[in-house]
């Protein structure tokens, strides 16, 4: 049997190895992948595996994102240290997940109800995959605050924040929170007719926005209908195409 292993922790991923080669040494790991941007690189130019083992929270973004991207056929075994009760609403969609850190009953029993699995329902399962995967990915974001796992659907997002590498995520009422990956990332996303990337800290939500000032040195200032910490200020080369954005 083929499997990959997509998981950014070095140490998981030698753990998941060791526990593979002492339970089922005829599961084959041909890769293993680090990040949603490889992932997705890996499937396009790649035969499908019989297996996958999945990390949810990768180094450049939640997991979900390979799914709008790429198909994957083959089964997904996600691994993660979530919270067991957050992951409760995907468990009744027949997901299977291994919570770490992982033990060898929890992989063998993993292993044992997807080889047990007929086509027919590998392909039912792969298609809730999918759906939950492209309803998680396009409408919502999901967010983690201590032991929860929190999702922010796209309508009530007012901005996005970098700085010191951390990316914050602002609602439309207020509300702060801490999201994975880059505001690259993000903005390959979230770009579009509602939402528009300002400047290297800022992605703005067309429907926060409440007026433009004219700045200094033909540049324009963004007025949110929330706080920000600091001003948004487009720049004068970016100017037209705002106003074209905007109208």
């Amino acid at each position: 049997m083929r499997a990959i292993i997509i998981e950014d922790e070095t140490a998981a991923q030698r753990n998941l190895k060791v526990l593979l080669a002492q339970t089922h040494p005829d599961i084959d790991i041909v890769a293993t992948l680090e990040s949603v941007e490889e992932s997705i690189e890996w499937f396009g130019s790649n035969p499908s595996p019989d297996l996958v083992f999945m990390d949810i929270h990768l180094a450049d973004g939640n997991a979900f994102g390979i799914f709008a991207h790429t198909e994957i056929e083959a089964p997904i075994i996600f691994t993660t240290a979530y919270d067991q009760y957050a992951l409760e609403a995907f468990r009744v969609n027949s997901i299977d997940y291994i919570l770490k850190p992982i033990k060898q009953e929890d992989l063998e029993r993993a292993v044992r109800k997807f080889t047990s699995l007929t086509q027919a329902q590998r392909s039912a399962y792969n298609e809730r995959i999918s759906r939950i995967a492209e309803h998680t990915h396009s409408r919502t974001i999901l967010t983690q605050v201590k032991d929860r796992i929190i999702p922010i659907a796209e309508q009530d997002i007012a901005f996005f924040y970098t700085s010191n590498e951390q990316v914050t995520l602002t609602t439309l009422d207020g509300k702060c929170y801490p999201v994975d990956g880059t505001l690259e990332s993000i903005n390959s996303k979230f770009s579009g007719e509602d939402f528009f990337r300002a400047n290297r800290q800022f992605i703005v939500a067309r429907k926060a926005i409440k007026d433009i000032s004219v700045w200094f040195g033909g540049r324009l200032a963004l007025n949110l209908t929330v706080a920000t910490p600091e001003r948004i200020v487009v720049s004068k080369v970016r100017t037209p195409e705002i106003k074209s954005w905007l109208s």
